[in-house]
């Protein structure tokens, strides 16, 4: 087992997001090893927040950004559980232009209050970071659940829009449930 840090199914989601990063605000939940705010930062991004609850990832993180010479103030590393963050965010909280969520389909941490459940939990995630979209932001919603189904009824207030096919690069196109992915405005 070699874990390089990169889900190679999200290869052109990533590079959506360095061509819609230039001179935004961007936000990287649940960031992982934080490639796509390795991207965020090649697209010529502002500023770019990334925040996991794992302190081995956000080192990881910040070890990528400095592999590709991304060093600067403007890129901050935050310790947290995200549904705590975000939760914790009001109205005079920063806000973002571009915000990728990318959360795990099921997470039962130490570290989290609750059992985390993508399907669950879409919803709640989905509205706390609408809180933090600047005007005419957008978020990327991503998730890996074959059997994940967006309510789009309990969104209704928001303009959604199905990037998958998009997205979900050729030798991935034989199982295309292995991703989802969404623009949300």
């Amino acid at each position: 087992y070699l874990d390089t840090g990169l889900f190679l199914d999200h290869r052109d989601i990533r590079a959506k997001i360095r061509d819609m990063s230039q001179d935004k605000d961007v936000l990287n939940l649940f960031a992982y090893t934080g490639s796509v705010s390795v991207y965020a930062a090649a697209g010529g991004a502002k500023s770019v927040t990334t925040i996991d609850m794992s302190n081995t990832y956000l080192e990881w993180a910040k070890q990528n950004l400095e592999i590709n010479d991304f060093t600067s103030d403007n890129y901050q590393f935050i310790k947290s559980d995200c549904m705590k963050w975000l939760k914790a965010q009001d109205s005079r909280s920063k806000t973002y232009d571009l915000i990728f969520l990318d959360p795990p389909t099921f997470s039962n941490s130490k570290s989290m209050d609750s059992i985390f459940d993508v399907q669950k939990d879409h919803v709640y995630l989905i509205k706390q970071c609408m809180k933090l979209l600047a005007l005419g932001g957008v978020l990327v919603f991503s998730n890996n659940f074959r059997k994940f189904k967006l309510d789009r009824k309990a969104l209704e207030d928001y303009e959604i829009e199905d990037i998958n096919k998009a997205t979900l690069p050729e030798d991935f196109k034989r199982n295309p449930k292995i991703h989802h992915c969404w623009l949300i405005k």
